[in-house]
């Protein structure tokens, strides 16, 4: 998929047709880090949105923090709903990353006021979740409800990561935001791991017991 492609609501719009006017975008951050929860938001917007703004939309990846901070705060303001859920790192390693991912999004839906009548995922399905739905391959690209909702989760964990470098210092959370980068892997091997590593991912799994 083209870097430059445009999250639009098309997906929105033709399930508003079929008579779905609270359709909430859901995606999640956090999947491939090696410390700390996976978070997930949903986001129900209004239908025709107008505003200058939402022509910054983008998947979060794609966006510089300052951009995601500010968009965050607009999408917050103009959603009808917002919800963020996240799984922690006890969940992920008794049960894995996938299942741990769901059930992260089944608690950001649960959040939402009103309750949705449609999903639409990027890429993963929730069968735990008894509504009517749709998984979207580059769903945060395409679809402008779920870039909003990875725009939120995205800024919700990297809030989380920043507070929780108080919490254990050394990692450098803050800056790294627990993914395995040269820098958090070097304090990794020197620190050992902390009481919120993922103890089933590599290379923490490697390192065996010797927390912090």
């Amino acid at each position: 998929m083209p870097n430059n492609h445009l999250p639009s609501d098309d997906e929105e719009e033709l399930l508003a047709a079929q008579g779905y006017q609270l359709v909430a975008g859901i995606d999640e951050v956090g999947r491939g880090a090696l410390v700390g929860p996976v978070v997930a938001a949903a986001v129900i917007l209004p239908r025709g949105i107008k505003a200058r703004w939402w022509g910054q939309v983008r998947d979060s990846k794609q966006l510089t923090p300052a951009a995601r901070e500010l968009l965050f705060d607009f999408i917050c303001d103009n959603a009808i709903a917002v919800g963020v859920g996240r799984a922690d790192h006890e969940a992920i390693d008794t049960q894995g990353i996938v299942r741990a991912t769901r059930l992260a999004m089944k608690s950001a839906i649960e959040c939402l006021t009103p309750l949705p009548q449609y999903l639409i995922i990027d890429y993963l399905s929730l069968p735990e979740v008894k509504l009517p739905q749709k998984a979207i391959v580059h769903g945060d690209g395409l679809c402008l409800s779920i870039a909003c909702a990875s725009i939120v989760a995205k800024v919700a964990r990297d809030r989380l990561m920043a507070e929780l470098d108080g919490v254990y210092p050394g990692y450098n959370f803050a800056r790294h935001k627990g993914y395995g980068t040269p820098e958090h892997l070097d304090c990794l091997y020197r620190l050992g791991p902390c009481l919120i590593h993922r103890r089933s991912f590599r290379p923490v799994k490697e390192m065996g017991r010797r927390g912090k």
